[in-house]
């Protein structure tokens, strides 16, 4: 199947045209030209998306799973053309838009097989006690509900997995929430094929059509007007913390506040235990290497930290993690102002009194090349900065005199997606120390592996404190993340003809 995009936004089963265009930047390939959204669009978005609402929102467990499907289904349908259209925009290698493309359609099937066992609802039930001392007991029960449309922005770095069928569209969707996405700039063809896709699935599955719209382009008015719609009940978000938080702040001032589930960055820090550093150091600093570099490190679990105790052991894991950096050529960034954010975000590093340079290149335009510092551990605790996310591959060192600095680091952290504790059997008691702290501060812990890769499944939880995420008590990854667009509610004594089909 062939794929020339026509720019057009898609509202309500309807691909409509906008007055000014923007020109994508692809890595490779043609440009093409792609309507800019305005705040009129989202409201005829949002306003199809809530009268759809009365409908998908009190649909079958069934026919949700039958629509999930029927998305994965049309997507793997046009399966080269996305890859050619993606590979296209973002730089990405086929091999990585593939994987992708299973990683989403993975996720759709995997959501709709959940809602089908019911177990999400959390159903429960309390029979009345007419004749209970000294007060009699009603009928109760309890079920988790839609909570209405859901605003969803698309991510730079995963352009079909975290984007317009992504995890927060697919969560939304299982759960029974209409859904308004707004497209990423940087993959706009990418995001028109799939939205094709979806409308595809509408009409097969014969859904309101207000179930998804997609809105490209447009500058921070689109982004406002579609967090501040009052018929927006959620949002979901992944990408930078300025955004993000811009977004969260919006989301908390609306007359009626809703939960803004961001998910905006972390330096996914690595705790080399003593013992597994002099056993295996050089392989430890080879796969630090590997983890770093995949994908240009433009991941959201990309491990940048590493602490190590300093001495000998240490001198060999970096240099290890040196020689494995040097093998690793230019690689294409996502977009141009990612390569700019990047290099800028090396020089801030490298400009930090108490940093040392081990590896330094030089890399311009969309491309990115390695780069390795390395710190002590009363640097760090003093330059709040040195914890603060680079986009790409970017490893810095930090060097503490012992098990015990080590965790006065970890207690300093920020909130984080994920925190690895790399041990051999002799630094378990040592390693114990750090649990505690660890548990506090990031929502995946690791033992022995690198954090580049979010298993989707029941128990992956991809969030954690702030500015991991805003708000810990969820993950973005699984089939967790449904239940953040479900809301309890309790029936008493309730006619059970009024009650919810799953709940008779």
């Amino acid at each position: 199947m062939s794929f020339t995009p026509h720019g057009k936004h898609l509202i309500a089963g309807e691909w409509v045209a906008g007055e000014a265009t923007f020109d994508s930047a692809p890595a490779h390939g043609d440009k093409h030209s792609f309507s800019i959204g305005t705040p009129e669009h989202v409201d005829r978005a949002v306003t199809a998306a809530e009268e759809a609402f009365w409908s998908y929102g009190y649909s079958t467990r069934e026919d949700r799973a039958k629509f999930l499907n029927a998305i994965a289904d049309e997507i793997e349908a046009r399966a080269d053309a996305i890859t050619a259209i993606g590979t296209s925009e973002t730089g990405l290698p086929e091999g990585r838009l593939q994987g992708e493309r299973g990683r989403t359609t993975g996720q759709l099937r995997l959501f709709a097989e959940h809602i089908l066992k019911g177990d999400y609802l959390d159903r429960r039930y309390d029979p009345a006690q007419p004749d209970r001392k000294p007060a009699p007991r009603p009928d109760l029960r309890m079920i988790e509900r839609p909570i209405g449309p859901v605003a969803v922005f698309g991510a730079s770095n995963f352009p079909l997995a975290f984007s317009t069928a992504g995890g927060d569209t697919a969560a939304a969707l299982a759960a029974g929430c209409p859904v308004v996405v707004k497209g990423h700039s940087a993959h706009p063809g990418t995001g028109e094929i799939v939205a094709e896709a979806i409308a595809a699935a509408i009409k097969s599955c014969g859904v309101h059509p207000g179930v998804f719209s997609l809105i490209q382009g447009g500058k921070r008015d689109v982004g406002t007007a579609l967090v501040t719609h009052p018929a927006i009940k959620a949002v979901g978000f992944t990408g930078s913390l300025g955004g993000g938080r811009a977004l969260f702040d919006l989301c908390a001032q609306r007359p009626e506040p809703i939960p803004f589930f961001g998910e905006l960055g972390s330096v996914n820090p690595m705790f080399m235990m003593p013992e597994a550093v002099k056993a295996r150091g050089a392989e430890l600093g080879k796969g630090w290497a590997g983890s770093l570099t995949m994908g240009a490190g433009q991941f959201c679990t990309n491990p940048g930290i590493a602490v190590v105790i300093d001495g000998p052991e240490a001198d060999a894991f970096v240099a290890a993690t040196d020689e494995a950096l040097k093998g690793v050529g230019a690689q294409t960034m996502l977009t141009d102002g990612i390569a700019t954010a990047y290099r800028d975000g090396a020089d801030r590093v490298a400009g930090t009194t108490g940093v040392q340079a081990v590896l330094t290149t030089t890399c311009d335009l969309r491309n990115a090349t390695p780069y390795l510092f390395e710190t002590t551990g009363k640097t760090w605790l003093a330059d709040e900065e040195l914890g603060e996310e680079v986009f790409g591959p970017l490893g810095l060192v930090v060097r503490v005199s012992d098990v015990d600095e080590m965790v006065t680091v970890a207690k300093s952290l920020v909130g984080q997606l994920t925190c690895t504790v790399h041990l051999d059997a002799p630094d378990e008691t040592a390693a114990a120390k750090l649990m505690p702290v660890l548990e506090r501060k990031a929502g995946r812990l690791l033992a022995n592996g690198f954090p580049t890769g979010v298993e989707v499944c029941d128990a992956m939880v991809h969030g954690g404190p702030y500015p991991a995420s805003t708000n810990f008590g969820h993950t973005s990854v699984g089939t967790l993340s449904i239940r953040r667009f479900l809301r309890p509610v309790c029936y008493q004594n309730m006619p059970e003809a009024l009650l919810p089909s799953d709940l008779r």
